[in-house]
């Protein structure tokens, strides 16, 4: 399984988000959306990873940048969650069902663990892949290479 590459069109999806909407990569034509991958809720690297989103929410603003918290829980699940983290602006979508389908369409679900790995994927505002990165499941993405990556 290979992660999609910088300068394919990023797959469209339309995913239930912890807000009680539907969320489709194509809203944003014209932002840049980067897709914050984790492998579960509930857990601390994950934890803190969502909580670096949403600190750093008016960053992404500025940069005209769409930050999502994107894992394959339920959404019910990640409503309690962003409740619990106090996460207001950040969407968290979940890709549950079918079940990891979009993390799959985007090269990082890890088939026999019925999870995602842990991901950034930058999408530009037409609608392809500027930057993406896998990390270890235990790592930390650190959030100041993200905004490098945003900036170009």
């Amino acid at each position: 399984m290979d992660v999609i590459k910088v300068g394919a069109q990023a797959p469209d999806f339309k995913l239930e988000d912890n807000k009680g909407g539907e969320v489709s990569l194509s809203d944003f034509r014209g932002k840049k959306v980067l897709l914050s991958w984790h492998p579960l809720a509930w857990t601390s690297v994950c934890t803190d990873q969502m909580r670096a989103l949403e600190a750093n929410y008016d960053r992404f603003e500025e940069l005209n940048t769409v930050p999502l918290g994107m894992s394959v829980d339920p959404a019910a699940s990640k409503k309690v969650w962003a409740a619990v983290l106090s996460i207001r602006e950040t969407s968290l979508l979940s890709d549950f069902w079918p079940h990891g389908k979009t993390a799959a369409d985007y090269g990082i679900f890890i088939e026999e663990d019925g999870i995602s790995q842990r991901a950034n994927i930058l999408i530009d505002e037409e609608g392809k892949v500027q930057w993406a990165k896998v990390y270890p499941i235990s790592q930390l993405p650190d959030i100041e290479e993200v905004f490098a990556a945003i900036k170009g």
